[in-house]
């Protein structure tokens, strides 16, 4: 029977010295270890993701406190454009050497770039025309539609266009880059002399076509991909067909949300750098790339 008095936390110690030695060993024993902190130079995180150079990016040319996330996410979607064009190079050049699952694997992993990307639009959205305006005159002449790596991106999608060189020949590297993209198969032309190479009968004016030009729907390529889709749905092409579809529908949302975030925050008034704006959008949001994977399904 105890009395109910507290007992101290010493009492036995005199009788019991190694539990108390013990339990101060095993408290020791789980305290986290401080990590090493001293290093001659930068650290080994700065020296690989360069985040000092990352965050000291941002040259406000306005005094409107708005302005920094405005560049911030349009710094950020550069960055996604980039990894999204390193994933699509990489599955063009996986398919060129008949490796789906590989190029499967980068598809995947665009998919959810995309996400990401389509994600920056959030803090965008709702602008209003008063809020865009406090800082728009500070792009001057500068626009999205001079984007380098977007233009990249775009002629993987088989969107391409002598003419979208014309903004980049003042940056040696952007130009340089752009025109070797420009004479190289896009994605979805490798994905096509694949289909070739399996059998099946892509015609040969879509596989010798010039890939600098736009690439135009053929009715030939609708029926190959409405016979794949009438296949078996785990056939590796059905799987490469909906990876594709899956990319085509999140490049559909990108535009669209570009649309939306453009139109709520200046209406229909002209885009900065001389573009048409909402009028420019509204004509690319109604394109879809890979468009035969989207009209084979009404014969399937």
């Amino acid at each position: 029977m105890g009395t109910g008095a507290p007992v101290p936390v010493t009492a036995g110690a005199d009788r019991y010295p190694e539990c108390i030695q013990e339990t101060a060993m095993s408290h020791e024993a789980h305290e986290p270890e401080t990590p090493h902190l001293d290093f001659q130079g930068t650290t080994p995180y700065e020296d690989y993701v360069k985040a000092d150079v990352l965050t000291h990016l941002q040259h406000l040319l306005s005094d409107d406190p708005g302005e920094m996330v405005f560049l911030v996410t349009t710094q950020v979607m550069e960055l996604w454009f980039t990894c999204i064009v390193h994933e699509w190079e990489t599955a063009a050049k996986a398919l060129r050497n008949d490796d789906v699952p590989t190029a499967m694997d980068a598809l995947k992993r665009s998919i959810r770039e995309l996400e990401a990307l389509n994600g920056s639009w959030t803090p965008l959205a709702q602008l209003t025309p008063q809020q865009f305006n406090s800082y728009r005159s500070s792009l001057g002449e500068g626009s999205g539609f001079q984007s380098a790596m977007y233009r990249r991106l775009e002629f993987l999608l088989g969107e391409k266009s002598a003419s979208m060189l014309v903004p980049h020949k003042g940056s040696p590297r952007a130009y340089a880059e752009l025109e070797k993209a420009l004479h190289e198969p896009s994605l979805y032309d490798e994905v096509l002399r694949l289909l070739a190479r399996r059998g099946h009968p892509v015609p040969q004016e879509v596989l010798g076509r010039d890939v600098s030009q736009r690439y135009e729907a053929s009715p030939e390529v609708e029926r190959v991909w409405a016979d794949i889709y009438s296949g078996d749905e785990d056939d590796e092409l059905a799987r490469l067909g909906e990876a594709l579809t899956d990319v085509a529908e999140l490049v559909w949302r990108w535009r669209n949300d570009h649309l939306v975030a453009t139109r709520r925050a200046m209406g229909a008034k002209p885009g900065t750098g001389g573009s048409a704006g909402v009028a420019w959008l509204e004509k690319r949001a109604q394109k879809n790339v890979f468009p035969e994977l989207w009209t084979a399904r009404s014969h399937v």
